[in-house]
């Protein structure tokens, strides 16, 4: 599965929110997210390869392996998943703690909004501060330029400017600090 990301530091988190209301086809769904990330092999690192497990409030979960280049504006993402049920989850984090190594955890309350098909996730993350996230969800075969050019152009619509993208993920920042 592909989709074209791009991730930027909020200032003011409200008002970005606002827009996103506006903008959306489907009410604001909330989700509560305690991703562990674990430590990769160099190689899989190396292309910016990252393996994290995400546990909702119900005790249900997700194992998303991605590769995503560590670069600001839009980056086209690669990604694996699976959805677990509560068991699976608490086994496979024992598992996966054993084999791999617990890198770092992250704790963010997601507000999600749909806009087409673009995921706009305003987030607020635990030690870190407020973020925005898009992913353009790309179908078999879309040219990832196109996701591109729906990124620009939500980020126009949100007021979000250039020079507030990141690059990397939450983890990333959590290890620089």
């Amino acid at each position: 599965m592909k989709n074209v990301e791009i991730k930027a530091k909020v200032d003011n988190i409200d008002h970005v929110e606002e827009k996103a209301k506006k903008l959306s086809d489907t009410p604001l769904v909330v989700i509560d997210q305690h991703d562990i990330f674990f430590h990769v092999p160099s190689n899989q690192a190396a292309c910016g390869g990252r393996l994290k497990l995400r546990q909702f409030k119900d005790g249900t979960g997700e194992l998303i392996y991605y590769e995503r280049p560590d670069v600001t504006g839009p980056k086209t993402s690669t990604y694996s998943m699976v959805k677990l049920d509560e068991e699976r989850r608490r086994n496979l984090r024992v598992v996966l703690t054993q084999s791999n190594g617990v890198l770092g955890t992250i704790e963010k309350t997601r507000n999600l909004y749909m806009v087409g098909q673009t995921r706009i996730h305003i987030d607020r993350v635990l030690g870190l501060g407020n973020f925005l996230e898009l992913e353009v969800v790309l179908n078999d075969g879309d040219d990832p330029k196109i996701g591109e050019e729906i990124a620009k152009n939500l980020m126009k619509d949100l007021g979000i400017s250039e020079n507030s993208l990141l690059s990397g993920a939450y983890m990333d920042m959590v290890l620089r600090n």
